[in-house]
């Protein structure tokens, strides 16, 4: 089964054993140096059964600092470290080369180095056009990055011509508008790519050892598509230059799609990526949120492609391909594409590290992980009161670790929120990890209870020696926004008023004219949106934040659901309250005070943070049976928290 997918391939004469890739992805990991914890998070997924990993940027030059860098006194002892992790479970390792171009900032604050002063859409800083010998520097640069990796006893690089970076601005005509002989012409504006190639090949010839490049479509008017890769390819093909093809999507005008969520399709961009690598002569890898074995080996058969990414997958679970090899796919966690944790983590400033919202030892593989769960040394009977996301993580954990556990939840099944989060469009995957979990737990001989709710007089029956209290919360329809927390709306509580939770589990929507009143910035207000215009209502969305949903634009996720709301009958309003609804209308107001103005409403969806429910918290603590409150019963937060919070109660007790 899977013979495709598992069976070896040549690289450039590297033999990689089977065709599953963790393409380069940053992961701010060891905050610059190839730490301990980042050669763990690498190593579990050798051991995982991966075989080949793309190791994240590394920086060429000063210019373009990164979270790896050539330029680094200590990289080498950090390779020799990691290559002597690796090598017992016989994945490959390529590294990424990098440089940056506008999307950089030097090290001395000078002006990032570009092809011409066309600033970046991140860095928002114009650059300096590089100079003939700036060119010769960097190429230079690169050269010597590869034979670092080559003298550290790695087995490839690829270099980074993709997603907007330096030599991708050199070949689009968006980026690059020199009149000498590095723009101009499509020959012209390729020079720069082939002298950092013909370089490379140069200090790195000898056989054993890979040298490939990432190609992608920037998905701009005027920039880089399929037939200016193709170009790219054939020239390549022609001089020998590259080893392998590594072909994905996307550039800073486009991020939505270099990582796409669960919004898009299994393989999304084969539709770009395919038609380039069909000329290519050496090996193709693609990517596109592939999370099993099944699809991957589907595109290998089909022949779109020779290796297959999987880096999302391998964060949710780095035991993915040895479980399937071992007849165990269903128990593959599973990565359901929130990008939470993943991507939402580490463009997050005040976190800065990759994460993942099912797997809690995403990154912290040198103390988590279900291989580092020590047996308990005294079987205690635990008692998990909440089949949401947090308390089924605590109960796979707790009863992992040997623990007697019994599940009691109030509903007829498991999954908590998770059950109404999968109702919204284009979240169906949010059940995938509920699914898991479910399975687990029966997998481990908890017992469940379901269609249970438990009382204050229930628990001297369940004679537990630990609670963990995982009991969610629930919508607070007060008309509270944070704004004004002084002046509820009025009218709150009409019938015509409703949660996002009460909206998602009836059977129809009433009404012709919708109202969401965002007042969290998470995803719920534009997944009750999107719900309602799928049902046919008008909406209007209101927030009091300055953008819609802020705290998932970090994950990538707002733009994508703008751009399905934007042809049909949407209309939003940011930094605005909403004074009072009667039935038929709402009155809304600027949050910085002004004229109000009014706008149909015969439906009202208010989302706010929710309200813990913990009655029977005091029950517990008079009881004198020790707990641990966790997830939303703990304070409402988001899916990566649940997890977490699950993993730490079954772990620690």
């Amino acid at each position: 089964m899977y013979e495709r997918i598992l069976s070896p391939i040549e690289i450039g004469g590297v033999i990689v054993p089977n065709r599953t890739v963790r393409t380069a992805h940053a992961t701010g990991i060891g905050a610059g140096r190839l730490s301990d914890d980042l050669i763990a998070y690498h190593e579990a997924r050798a051991r995982g059964g991966f075989g080949l990993t793309v190791v994240e940027i590394l920086s060429v030059h000063p210019t373009s600092p990164a979270s790896l860098n050539a330029f680094d006194p200590t990289i080498a002892d950090g390779y020799k470290r990691m290559m002597d992790a690796i090598r017992p479970h016989g994945m490959k390792l390529f590294q990424q080369v990098w440089h940056a171009g506008h999307n950089g900032l030097p090290i001395d604050g000078s002006p990032p180095w570009a092809p011409s002063d066309i600033p970046s859409p991140m860095v928002g800083i114009v650059p300096r056009p590089m100079s003939k010998a700036q060119i010769d520097e960097i190429v230079g640069a690169y050269a010597a990055a590869a034979r670092l990796c080559r003298d550290c006893g790695l087995d490839g690089i690829e270099i980074h011509g993709a997603h907007g970076y330096l030599i991708q601005q050199f070949l689009s005509t968006n980026t690059n508008v020199r009149e000498d002989d590095y723009g101009g012409s499509p020959e012209n504006r390729m020079r720069f790519l082939l002298e950092v190639m013909r370089a490379v090949r140069g200090e790195v010839a000898e056989p054993g050892f890979a040298v490939g490049i990432r190609l992608a479509a920037d998905l701009t008017s005027g920039g880089i598509g399929i037939a200016e890769n193709r170009a790219v390819v054939e020239v390549l093909k022609a001089e020998g230059l590259a080893d392998f093809i590594n072909l994905s999507l996307g550039s800073y005008h486009s991020f939505p799609k270099m990582i796409g969520g669960m919004h898009e399709p299994v393989g999304y961009e084969l539709e770009t990526a395919t038609p380039v690598g069909e000329r290519s002569n050496v090996p193709v890898i693609v990517t596109g949120r592939f999370r099993t074995l099944e699809e991957a080996d589907q595109v290998v058969r089909l022949g779109q492609a020779d290796l297959v990414g999987m880096t999302r997958a391998s964060i949710a679970d780095p035991d993915l391909v040895v479980k399937t090899r071992n007849g165990q796919a269903d128990r593959v966690r599973p990565c359901i594409a929130c990008n939470q944790g993943c991507v939402g983590q580490l463009l997050d400033p005040t976190q800065r590290r990759i994460g993942c919202a099912v797997n809690a030892a995403a990154g912290f593989e040198t103390t988590l992980g279900d291989d580092k769960l020590i047996p308990t040394g005294q079987q205690k009977n635990v008692l998990v009161i909440g089949g949401g996301p947090a308390g089924l993580e605590a109960a796979r954990v707790a009863a992992k670790r040997g623990h007697q556990v019994t599940l009691a939840e109030a509903m007829p099944d498991l999954g908590g929120a998770l059950n109404l989060a999968d109702k919204a469009p284009r979240r169906q995957t949010m059940r995938d990890i509920a699914k898991w979990l479910e399975g687990e737990i029966y997998a481990e001989g908890v017992d469940v209870r379901l269609s249970t709710y438990v009382t204050d007089d229930d628990l001297a029956a369940f004679n537990a020696d630990h609670i963990i209290l995982a009991t969610g919360a629930e919508p607070r329809l007060d008309g509270v926004q944070l704004s004004h927390p002084g002046e509820p709306i009025e009218g709150i509580g009409l019938d015509h008023v409703m949660s996002s939770n009460n909206l998602l589990s009836i059977p129809a929507v009433k009404g012709t004219n919708a109202l969401v009143i965002d007042d969290v910035g998470h995803y719920e207000g534009l997944a009750s949106a999107e719900y309602l215009l799928q049902e046919g209502l008008n909406v209007t969305l209101v927030t009091r934040l300055p953008t819609l949903a802020p705290h998932m634009r970090t994950a990538l996720m707002v733009d994508p659901a703008l751009e399905r709301l934007g042809n049909r009958n949407f209309t939003y309003h940011v930094g605005t309250r909403v004074l009072s609804v009667n039935g038929q209308s709402a009155t809304l107001q600027p949050v910085t005070g002004g004229d109000a103005w009014q706008v149909n409403a015969d439906l009202v969806v208010f989302v706010s943070l929710n309200r813990p429910r913990l009655e029977l918290l005091d029950a517990i603590e008079r009881a004198g049976v020790p707990c641990t409150v966790i997830g939303d019963a703990n304070t409402p937060r988001f899916l990566v928290r649940a997890t977490a919070e699950g993993n730490a109660a079954g772990r620690t007790l």
